[in-house]
């Protein structure tokens, strides 16, 4: 393992409980405190998140730091944390963060300004709204926790070899062999690049891309404050909460009789990884450590000004000492994690804060040991950002701009500024011209609505939205929905990802990877899952087999194609098509008759039914024509080369004039597909759930032979959970996602929390799902939102067409 700072000997001793005691932690700076973030890290841990995945990190953090002692010293000061809101955003925004909590099962209060100010007393609650009470959240004191995790893990083997400098990764046929030093070589079977900031030297020496980018971060101590004098104890340093002035980009703890201030309110101070001294030429410098650059008072000047209007005691104080320290960045903000394709046994624990540190060296652990972790990590996965994601120049933007909203208010929805264009479908410009508004995912364009239907909106009846659920939406999504189930609408499905899988072995493979049954003759598509050994749903997958043996894939992220050639036999070929090829969807009971005058081959549902394949031409372009239907109408995925798709798109348009055809965005598909009750792997499904609680359980076929995954689903037990239809009952109420939801109206606790939401323009209310118990149809139950509780019945599924009779016709 290279790096002895929190994540390493968090890792170090999650890996030898484990059994894996043959460790050996490599570090080129002194143990225990070797010079990089964890070094100088102020310790806050808060739980809430919107990603549950990070979330669990922390609380897992929380637990095990506070079962850690160092001298009889606790390793994590359960202080709590108070998040203010000096804004009514913001006010609205803690409101949102409770339900969060709740969702996660974290333990958080709404606070009034005086209750705010008897938890912080030095506080000047004028402009204070209220706060958020997290009473569980703390201090981790980072370097005790490294030294109690270091002496666990040496008490069962590992060792820990401080000033040792890696010069190189060895490397043999595709997997790691050994680590150079220095100080001499070491062999291994597996590396783990928990390096911190300095990441990206670790996999440049591997050959392996890591996409972090190392910011310095404002911090400082004022003088001592009379108003602290005796008030806490030196050992722990601090008995108040955590304070966050998010409106301003600040935290504050205390140090004893002094505070600590962090800002994120200044410039992004970007620095470069490969320019780092290391620790004596650091030290040889001037500086504190390699992680701790000289303080740029100018930058914290605005800040202090703040500061001393939240805290007028500060007004008599000043800055005693300050740093910019050194913290990764990455271009979403989550951490690097998981198994280098290229390179077999190089792992990556990067990009990983105090706050998810134990959290995070579990999940890599088990992922190690058990070959999967026990959370799903898939928003973690390293494997998550396309090519266009990884170059230096948008992971410096990115990183950068992630620091820059790290306080910010960030609705679901919300997209990135920049680089913006990335990646366009070859229909950008007919999009542009009919007004599409532009949302961006994967580094896709992806028109949300059209503009050039604004008059469409008209005709449809729609509630009006909060300012919440308002956002990034407009009414023409109604429009373009009703379209879509009156006559004929073409959507952009471009960004969905394909690959090609060829050669000999393709079926038996594609037979024995996934859950039902592709053997199947040319010409027919089959809905199937991807499971991991354990039965999780590792993703949902569309399988049409164009030839014998030639199959195209419709997938979900990029760690599908690293999975699938990871068991490749040589016999099979995988490669991705997705960049050389576009998707135009057709759907609505017109679809037939806007294709079938375009083509020579007969159209009809006798002739070609749904969830079938035929290679075809519209017009002038070549096809792959798909009868597939993901908003729950008849129509067909049409596929074809980049070069030919704006002819597709034309010829498509032209076609469709007489038949009313428009152009309709994400925001329509997603409200259509979930009155259809079509499912959103990574959103409502991941690896945590298996296939018959997350109703999916029809794309399982037991009797086909064996399967990966398919001994765990012989051994499942009763379900104790279920992916549930609710329909709103109040239908001028829209909720977003990730919503607790409480079984009955009574009930402190919620059962469950809310995967995907949107307004099912047919039904005329907003259709959510949750994970629940097991409840029957026409149970009532409430979703939080903002604080309220609105009411929800538990629907039967599909909401919309349960007999499938619009698309099979």
């Amino acid at each position: 393992m290279i790096g002895a700072g929190i994540v390493g000997c968090s890792l170090a001793d999650e890996l030898t409980a484990r059994g894996w005691t043959d460790v050996t932690v490599l570090e080129q700076g002194p143990l225990p405190a070797p010079g990089g973030s964890t070094s100088h890290a102020p310790g806050l841990v808060f739980q809430t998140s919107p990603s549950k995945t990070l979330s669990e990190f922390a609380a897992y953090t929380v637990r095990k730091f506070g079962e850690l002692t160092v001298d009889g010293l606790s390793c994590f000061n359960p202080v709590g944390g108070l998040e203010l809101a000096t804004t009514p955003e913001r006010w609205a925004d803690l409101h949102r963060k409770a339900g969060l909590a709740a969702s996660w099962g974290i333990r958080a209060e709404l606070v009034d300004a005086a209750r705010c100010k008897e938890l912080w007393p030095l506080l000047d609650i004028g402009q204070v709204l209220g706060g958020l009470h997290t009473p569980d959240d703390g201090l981790a004191h980072a370097v005790l926790a490294c030294r109690a995790q270091l002496g666990r893990a040496t008490g069962r083997g590992a060792r820990f070899l401080e000033r040792h400098t890696v010069t190189g990764i060895e490397r043999a046929e595709g997997r790691v062999t050994g680590v150079v030093t220095d100080r001499g070589t070491f062999p291994a079977d597996h590396v783990v690049s928990a390096a911190g900031f300095w990441g990206p030297v670790i996999g440049r020496m591997a050959g392996v891309d890591v996409p972090l980018q190392p910011l310095a971060h404002q911090y400082a101590r004022t003088l001592p404050l009379p108003e602290l004098a005796g008030l806490n104890d030196p050992r722990t340093e601090a008995s108040r909460p955590i304070l966050r002035f998010q409106d301003r980009d600040l935290y504050f703890r205390e140090h004893t009789d002094r505070i600590g201030i962090g800002s994120y309110a200044h410039r992004p101070l970007p620095v470069d990884p490969f320019a780092v001294p290391a620790y004596d030429d650091a030290t040889a410098r001037g500086l504190v450590m390699p992680s701790s650059y000289p303080f740029t008072e100018e930058d914290f000047a605005p800040s202090w000004q703040d500061c001393c209007g939240l805290l007028p005691a500060l007004k008599e104080s000043a800055v005693d000492e300050g740093f910019n320290g050194v913290f990764s960045f990455t271009p979403d903000g989550m951490p690097l994690l998981g198994e280098a394709p290229a390179l077999r046994g190089f792992w990556l624990a990067e990009a990983v804060w105090v706050t998810h540190s134990a959290g995070v060296a579990k999940a890599v652990a088990e992922w190690m040991v058990d070959g999967r972790p026990a959370t799903d990590v898939h928003d973690c996965d390293l494997t998550r950002f396309e090519d266009a994601q990884r170059s230096p120049a948008y992971v410096a933007e990115r990183g950068a701009r992630q620091f820059v909203e790290v306080y910010d208010v960030i609705h679901p929805l919300q997209p990135l500024d920049e680089p913006r264009p990335l990646r366009v479908s070859p229909f950008h410009a007919r999009q542009q011209e009919l007004g599409a508004v532009f949302l961006e995912g994967g580094g896709w364009e992806r028109p949300h609505w059209y503009e050039a239907n604004a008059a469409l909106a008209a005709e449809v009846d729609v509630p009006e939205r909060d300012a919440w659920s308002g956002r990034y939406w407009s009414p023409v999504a109604a429009a373009e929905a009703r379209a879509t189930r009156e006559r004929v609408a073409l959507y952009d499905m471009t960004p969905l990802r394909r690959l090609e899988v060829t050669g000999p072995g393709a079926l038996g493979f594609l037979q024995r990877m996934t859950t039902n049954n592709v053997r199947k003759k040319p010409g027919s598509v089959t809905y199937t899952l991807l499971l991991d050994e354990a039965g999780g749903i590792r993703s949902d997958l569309t399988v049409a087999r164009l030839a014998p043996g030639r199959f195209q894939v419709g997938a979900n992220s990029p760690a599908d194609l690293t999975w699938l050639q990871s068991h490749a036999p040589d016999d099979v070929h995988i490669r991705e098509i997705t960049q050389g090829t576009c998707c135009v969807g057709v759907w609505g009971p017109l679809a037939r008759a806007l294709v079938q005058p375009l083509t020579r081959d007969d159209f009809s549902h006798e002739a070609f039914g749904y969830f079938k394949a035929r290679e075809t031409h519209l017009g002038q372009v070549p096809v792959a024509a798909l009868r597939l239907s993901y908003v729950g109408e008849l129509g067909w995925e049409l596929y074809t080369s980049a070069d030919l798709g704006l002819r597709l798109w034309d010829t498509l348009w032209e076609a469709g004039r007489e038949l009313g055809v428009v152009a309709a965005g994400r925001s329509a598909f997603n409200s259509l597909r979930l009155e259809k009750g079509y499912r959103a792997w990574g959103q409502d499904m991941t690896a945590e759930h298996d296939p018959y609680e997350a109703g999916v359980g029809f794309a399982v076929r037991m009797d086909k032979g064996d399967f990966v995954g398919r001994a765990a689903l012989e051994r499942r037990g009763p379900l104790t959970r279920k992916l549930t239809a609710l329909l709103l009952d109040d239908p001028a109420v829209v909720v977003l996602g990730k919503e607790p939801v409480f079984a009955a109206p009574g009930d402190t606790a919620p059962a469950g929390y809310v995967t995907s939401a949107a307004y099912g323009y047919t039904l005329g209310r907003c259709v959510a799902y949750a994970w629940l118990p097991p409840l029957a149809a026409g149970t009532s139950t409430h979703i939080e939102y903002f604080g309220e509780k609105v009411s929800a019945t538990v629907t039967d599924e599909p909401l919309f067409d349960p007999e499938m009779t619009r698309i099979r016709r």
